[in-house]
């Protein structure tokens, strides 16, 4: 995975690897895959910066991320619901080998060299 988010603009994508269920996927699972992965390493730690796919709620944006007002857990229920409702709305983009998915049905086939992009 590469992240490409507005707040690394300047700064080298971020790259990660993402444990996914299978390697047929649609777009919506992709999405929950990601945000909860992100969501259980911040409320692992529960620092001051969460550096996520969207904003939690009362997170205020900042140059690297989103500053928590206080150290609490994430509800990653909420924050799949924020992610594809910002999706659908065309808040993040995501590319699958250079190809833009557009609906959260789209199955996706990745491989191992499949680099999705978002």
């Amino acid at each position: 995975m590469r992240d490409e988010l507005v707040f690394r603009l300047g700064r080298p994508p971020v790259e990660f690897v993402l444990g996914l269920p299978a390697n047929h996927l649609t777009v919506r699972e992709l999405i929950r895959a990601r945000v909860e992965q992100e969501v259980a390493a911040y409320n692992e730690r529960q620092g001051e910066l969460f550096q996520g796919l969207v904003q939690p709620g009362e997170a205020e944006l900042t140059l690297n991320g989103y500053r928590m007002p206080r150290p609490r857990r994430v509800d990653p229920a909420e924050q799949v619901e924020r992610a594809l409702e910002a999706f659908t709305r065309n808040g993040f983009l995501i590319l699958i080998d250079d190809r833009q998915v557009e609906q959260l049905d789209d199955v996706v086939i990745l491989g191992e060299q499949t680099v999705v992009t978002f």
